[in-house]
């Protein structure tokens, strides 16, 4: 398998020089994810991506992946609401693939007005998955026209809650250009999935192992509280079995991506370094 990062990056990915990328290769890691705001997309031009796309060919970094910043909802109730984002998803798409990016990342967003992982009722309803599915369509067929495979961002707040519904979304969807993230993480509904971990990281690998284009690398913990936090770690420092997790994603892909993310900069030197280790001693070869 392949290891990189989502962050170390200036925000503005067209700054994107050899020096942030030769920090990422001291890690060492070989891939690169960032985002962009999906409304400022129109500004940019070929003639940028093609110098960013350069610049990482003479580092000898791959981008794996590129993120579609919006605050939209995929199954808004308005048709206008609808068009508006599928059209800027559009436009992020012709961004990655003058890229070259492995994966173009998007989200599905939610019907609750705190953002686009917050919960609903609203979403779980039979007419938001149907206007899921045709949104999806839509950004699949321009995925298709240009040859960029997209990824969705699921996680178990969103209508998009399980293994299960990804696997059905993805199924109705029916496009080989449309895939998920294996965010393994996001997808720990309960404290005692939490403690039998491999058990948890065995099912959604079977059913999101064969539909996933890339995976994003975390660990869990339980935050304080007298309600349940489920919060996120570093590899290596939570309550997850990460060695089967790296076999798992290994086994499916040995040339795919998992990207750590989510950490201040100054934890990734640590997240590296711990995944490496793990890896080492699952026998999963990083490359």
């Amino acid at each position: 398998m392949r290891l990189g990062v989502v962050g170390m990056m200036p925000s503005d990915f067209r700054t994107i020089n050899s020096e942030h990328l030769a920090a990422v290769r001291a890690l060492g890691l070989s891939g690169v994810g960032f985002h962009a705001a999906g409304r400022g997309l129109a500004d940019v031009t070929s003639a940028q991506c093609s110098q960013v796309r350069n610049v990482f060919a003479s580092a000898g970094m791959d981008i794996a992946q590129f993120g579609i910043g919006y605050a939209d909802c995929l199954f808004a109730p308005e048709r206008s609401a609808r068009d508006e984002v599928v059209g800027v998803i559009g436009r992020g798409i012709e961004v990655a693939e003058e890229l070259g990016a492995h994966v173009c990342l998007i989200r599905t967003g939610s019907l609750s007005s705190r953002g686009s992982y917050f919960p609903a009722a609203e979403n779980h309803s039979p007419q938001s998955w149907q206007r899921l599915v045709e949104s999806l369509r839509r950004v699949a067929d321009k995925a298709e026209s240009v040859g960029q495979t997209i990824v969705i961002e699921t996680h178990l707040l969103t209508i998009l809650n399980s293994p299960e519904a990804n696997q059905k979304v993805i199924a109705e969807v029916a496009s080989p250009r449309m895939k998920v993230v294996m965010d393994f993480v996001n997808h720990f509904p309960t404290v005692q999935h939490v403690f039998h971990s491999t058990e948890r990281l065995n099912h959604i690998f079977d059913l999101m192992g064969p539909i996933a284009g890339v995976a994003h690398c975390k660990d869990i913990r339980f935050g304080d509280g007298l309600v349940l936090h489920i919060d996120e770690a570093i590899p290596g420092e939570g309550l997850l079995d990460m060695a089967t997790a790296l076999r798992r994603w290994h086994t499916l892909d040995p040339d795919g991506y998992m990207l750590l993310e989510h950490l201040p900069d100054a934890q990734y030197p640590l997240a590296a370094a711990n995944t490496r280790r793990i890896a080492a001693e699952a026998g999963v070869e990083i490359h």
